[in-house]
């Protein structure tokens, strides 16, 4: 159950990552990258590792996106 709700927060910040690519929306990752932090941390509860591993994903997309834009000093 913990994995499934892992993966459920896990797509919407997939969604909102993608979504979060276009021109003057990167200040989204800051909203984004916790949610994802919020799946990971239900998903390393679990004793499968999709929900965790998804999280991990989207959070490693968020900070690309964040450096490429300048977001993170």
């Amino acid at each position: 159950m913990r994995n499934l709700m892992s993966l459920l927060i896990g797509f919407v910040a997939l969604i909102l990552a993608a979504i979060a690519f276009f021109p003057l929306l990167g200040w989204a990752n800051w909203a984004i990258i916790p949610l994802a932090v919020i799946g990971l941390g239900i998903g390393a509860t679990s004793d499968k590792t999709a929900g965790r591993n998804l999280n991990i994903v989207v959070i490693v997309i968020g900070l690309i996106r964040l450096s490429i834009g300048g977001g993170i000093i």
